[in-house]
């Protein structure tokens, strides 16, 4: 998993000769080429420390991590994207056709010399791992080769991650891409889930939940800076480790026995199966008198449907089914 959570640049002159010869691209300041202005643009975006002017549409997109190749396909934005790559899980359904005609540069991150040579002007990553600098990736790295960029802001929040902030992901990249309609179209889907997951839970009794992503000397859990806290709260749960001051961190086995959660939600990703969490969290000797554990009381979800993007109201709904399955159906 490529999140950056507690778990070779070219030379000068290749990246002057790239430039030159991608049409696409355009540094932040640059103005378009002679009618390539759309209406609504320029567009002026602040995102996690870096300040963007789009003076048109991004025409060569990359996206990098499933939660951020998502978010773009649902937008109808695969003509637009000359690559992408790095998926936890498979794409979804309903998006397979047009995932299917964008190419994929790697399995994992392409370098940066790979990158460049698929011509992008906009690059868009989940994880700060996307643009890690000892890799030669840095959003200042990709600035410097004419190439736009954007991080997912669940990497960078300003306070609690929650569907406002899911909200803002999407509009933000139809802004970009100059089609806010289609934000508000995908929007309007995604929130009837959730509202209707809020009508079939009203009234019900919380389950005290404590997430377990990974982890055997200490478990990685779900803190309360993430979209996984807000996603918790809407199922009709509550985080034991919401106190816990970011997104994801270590906490001991001492500490979840402490906090008795009534149920484990397992994070499903990676070459550990969710049997295999199962079987170690349960002959686990500090969690013997958990009531989750005494009762075997799990639920499930994938990664990809963890984190900020268009899955979340699906997964809300998912794990408020397997909380309390006789009231959402």
């Amino acid at each position: 998993m490529p999140r950056n959570h507690p778990k070779s640049v070219l030379s000068a002159l290749a990246v002057a000769l790239l430039i030159s010869g991608c049409g696409g691209a355009a540094t932040p300041s640059a103005a378009p080429s002679a009618g390539a202005t759309a209406q609504g643009f320029p567009v002026t975006i602040a995102n996690c420390g870096v300040t963007t002017t789009y003076q048109r549409p991004p025409q060569r997109a990359v996206s990098l991590n499933q939660h951020a190749t998502e978010v773009m396909l649902s937008l109808g934005l695969e003509k637009s994207m000359v690559g992408t790559g790095y998926l936890d899980d498979k794409i979804l359904p309903e998006y397979r056709a047009a995932y299917d005609s964008v190419k994929v540069l790697s399995k994992e991150y392409p370098s940066f010399e790979a990158l460049l040579a698929a011509e992008p002007d906009f690059v868009y990553g989940g994880w700060t791992s996307t643009f890690d600098e000892k890799e030669g990736r840095s959003r200042a790295a990709f600035t410097n080769a004419g190439i736009n960029t954007h991080l997912n802001t669940e990497e960078c929040p300003t306070g609690p991650v929650n569907v406002a902030s899911m909200d803002e992901e999407i509009r933000t990249l139809g802004k970009i891409f100059g089609v806010p309609e289609r934000a508000e179209e995908r929007l309007g889907k995604l929130h009837a889930t959730l509202d209707k997951v809020e009508t079939q839970l009203g009234g019900v009794t919380p389950v005290p939940l404590f997430v377990y992503d990974s982890g055997d000397k200490t478990a990685f859990t779900a803190g309360g800076k993430g979209i996984g806290n807000e996603m918790m709260r809407r199922a009709g749960g509550v985080n034991l480790f919401a106190d816990l001051d970011k997104a994801f961190g270590d906490v001991s086995f001492e500490q979840v026995a402490q906090r008795a959660p009534e149920a484990i939600v397992i994070y499903d990703y990676g070459d550990q199966s969710v049997e295999d969490k199962k079987k170690f969290l349960l002959a686990h000797p500090a969690l013997k008198d958990v009531p989750a554990i005494k009762n075997q009381r799990f639920a499930v979800l994938p990664l990809s449907s963890t984190v900020l993007g268009v899955r979340m109201p699906s997964a809300v709904e998912s794990l408020a089914k397997q909380l309390h399955p006789g009231r959402v159906q």
